[in-house]
């Protein structure tokens, strides 16, 4: 029986560098979302997400973190406020949308820029834990790893 070939092995992933990489980014993590069991309800019946409006926003919002572009003019916390008034989040939908945005990010992305993407979102989602939900949340310790190189520059938080 002929040899089979080696397989070549898979380059590794690039870093997040540009807009369209971004978009790619967020455009998959929020269709995880809309079919997920635990997030999809809090996106889809709770606060009736309007994906046209709310996608060009996220990437812009992202684009600002991640690449230093302007155009985000947004009310993260308020949002966010207004929803958990609505229906309380909970850890477990805390824990579901870091660990959807985790995997999205490493699944295509690895670099210091994915590192600041999955540490900016562990620093917002703690931090939104705390001071709108009245949750004590903390990012699962590979985060915390990475922390070291990802911080080397600031991490925004979006005003409230």
């Amino acid at each position: 029986m002929p040899e089979l070939p080696a397989l070549a092995s898979a380059s590794p992933p690039n870093d997040l560098a540009s807009r369209a990489e971004v978009h790619d980014l967020v455009v998959g993590f929020y269709r995880e979302i809309v079919v997920d069991e635990v997030l999809a309800p809090v996106f889809g019946e709770v606060a009736e997400v309007d994906w046209t409006v709310h996608l060009p926003r996220l990437v812009d919002y992202w684009c600002r973190i991640l690449l230093g572009q302007h155009g985000y003019a947004g009310q993260v916390m308020a949002v966010h406020r207004h929803l958990h008034g609505l229906e309380p989040i909970t850890l477990e939908h805390c824990d579901r949308w870091y660990e959807l945005w985790d995997r999205s990010v490493t699944a295509r992305w690895a670099g210091p820029t994915a590192d600041r993407a999955k540490l900016h979102a562990a620093t917002l989602m703690a931090g939104m834990a705390k001071h709108l939900f009245d949750l004590e949340w903390a990012a699962p310790e590979a985060v915390e790893e990475c922390a070291g190189a990802a911080s080397a520059e600031p991490l925004a938080v979006a005003p409230a």
